[in-house]
């Protein structure tokens, strides 16, 4: 699958060196949107452990938020690989249908919050940020002033870290917007999908980024089958998609090893194929890995 790996101008002769990039002595790991396709994030954290790699920090924006959290919190990874294989539908996405009917299209998303929200305060560390093991951080972006806000250590902490994943995951439509201080907060891939930048600027001196959004060729059948919801979303993706190309292909910051699994042609809630996205995101990091198991070799 497509992976590009670049480099700075400048190589840093401390630290880890993966995929032939060196990372320094403070390589962060930076994780991106793309809905249950963000489960390949723990199949890549599973390649990144057994390579030893020790991120100084992580930042996590909408899925990756949730799974940036939990790997900060030094959760053991079989029991969130558990937690995704058991995962069902009506643990995190049930029809506003009240809302729905009484609201029509003013109804404020499609979804409720409190599914999603119950699932979050079991999957995360119940002491919230004191928990975190790992410096993390997650982005939202405030609706009425496209403000992007982060949440974490050296960021806003005013809020739990149950709310502040919420807002990073709250996609437009699909679910309500968080409310909270500052403003109302929808997911933080409307803002940054793929927040390389502020990785680099907490002190990041190489850059891991799994990007699990989609955005490529997908058959009209599969986007209409989901109404509404579904070009939305489609259109969500390409979006995106265009915003992290932009900014993977023009980065000349800190070295960068930039990985994609093979993700195309999925959806956002593809609850069928969890067991291929955590595969995906191991086999992708595992050959991003391998140029240096190769290059030892030759």
């Amino acid at each position: 699958m497509f992976r590009l790996l670049k480099r700075s101008g400048t190589r840093t002769p401390e630290g880890p060196v993966l995929g032939g990039i060196p990372l320094g002595e403070r390589p962060w790991l930076v994780l991106g949107g793309g809905g249950l396709k963000g489960l390949a994030h723990l199949g890549a954290w599973r390649a990144l452990k057994e390579a030893s790699f020790a991120p100084a920090g992580i930042v996590g924006s909408s899925i990756g938020a949730l799974v940036g959290a939990c790997m900060s919190a030094g959760r053991p990874l079989e029991e969130l690989e558990e937690q995704a294989r058991t995962l069902e539908r009506t643990d995190i996405a049930r029809l506003q249908r009240r809302a729905m009917w009484v609201g029509g299209i003013r109804a404020d998303s499609i979804l409720r919050d409190s599914p999603f929200r119950g699932y979050l305060e079991r999957v995360l560390p119940a002491g919230g940020w004191e928990d975190l093991k790992i410096r993390f951080q997650a982005n939202a972006m405030e609706l009425s002033t496209g403000r992007e806000e982060w949440f974490g250590i050296g960021a806003r902490t005013d809020v739990s870290l149950v709310e502040a994943v919420y807002a990073s995951a709250a996609l437009p439509v699909l679910y309500p917007p968080a409310r909270l201080p500052g403003g109302l907060y929808v997911d933080g891939g409307s803002s940054s999908a793929l927040p390389l930048d502020r990785a680099a600027s907490l002190g990041a001196t190489g850059i891991v980024a799994v990007d699990a959004g989609s955005g490529g060729d997908m058959p009209v059948e599969k986007i209409l089958e989901d109404g509404m919801v579904g070009v939305h979303q489609r259109v969500f993706s390409l979006m995106s998609r265009r915003r992290r190309m932009e900014l993977v292909e023009g980065w000349t910051g800190v070295p960068l090893l930039y990985v994609r699994p093979e993700l195309d042609g999925y959806g956002t809630f593809d609850f069928d194929h969890v067991e291929y996205f955590l595969d995906a995101g191991r086999q992708a990091m595992a050959e991003a890995l391998g140029a240096d198991r190769a290059r030892a070799t030759d």
